[in-house]
């Protein structure tokens, strides 16, 4: 059983029924996604957990209406500057979780590009935000990423994010949002997830 996680039931309205498939509408943000995606796993036995859903992109090589896999996603649980917070007895605080690499690498051959995410309690607006998480390697912003991989990385289960881009991270004015370019890049990325699970 494959259970898909987005933050508002629009991301996936273009998604057909499909056996062995479940759909799980979190609400916006890490809290909400943590706490839902942990109550569904805890609940109920899955296979795999696809975060599918919308996310800006950095400054690069992603366009809008790209659609990617999110190899890695952080949190940034940590100091402005990017320094880690110190706590006691040398403890680190979890700040980063991975998607499953064969999906990843597999994506990738079919021409999905592997992107670093960021996950954000608050959408980033300006460009010296946008600059700072630049420089730690962000290439894509969202506000559950991190959370529902790291929930299913404590429960044991395999998981993958995948992202359409629908905007530039940075000054609001200059976001060139486009929701429904978004949108349709998550469709060809999340259909392509689904056909290489079927195949396994």
């Amino acid at each position: 059983m494959i259970l898909i996680v987005c933050a508002v039931a629009k991301e996936l309205a273009f998604l057909a029924p499909q056996p062995h498939v479940e759909v799980l509408v979190t609400g916006v943000g890490p809290v909400d996604a943590a706490a839902n995606v942990s109550r569904a796993l805890a609940q109920s036995s899955y296979d795999l957990v696809i975060n599918a859903g919308i996310a800006g992109a950095f400054d690069g090589d992603v366009a809008i209406g790209d659609g990617v896999v999110v190899s890695e996603d952080a949190y940034a649980l940590d100091l402005e500057t990017g320094e880690p917070i110190l706590l006691p007895d040398g403890l680190r605080a979890h700040d980063r979780a991975a998607s499953d690499l064969t999906l990843v690498d597999a994506l990738a051959e079919l021409g999905y590009r592997a992107c670093r995410g960021m996950t954000v309690s608050r959408v980033t607006a300006t460009e010296a935000t946008a600059a700072r998480l630049a420089e730690r390697g962000a290439q894509t912003e969202s506000m559950e990423g991190f959370a529902v991989l790291r929930a299913a990385e404590i429960a044991g289960v395999k998981a993958v994010q995948v992202r359409g881009i629908s905007n530039r991270v940075g000054e609001r004015a200059r976001s060139r949002w486009d929701y429904a370019a978004g949108d349709a890049g998550l469709e060809r990325v999340l259909g392509a997830l689904l056909a290489l699970t079927a195949a396994r």
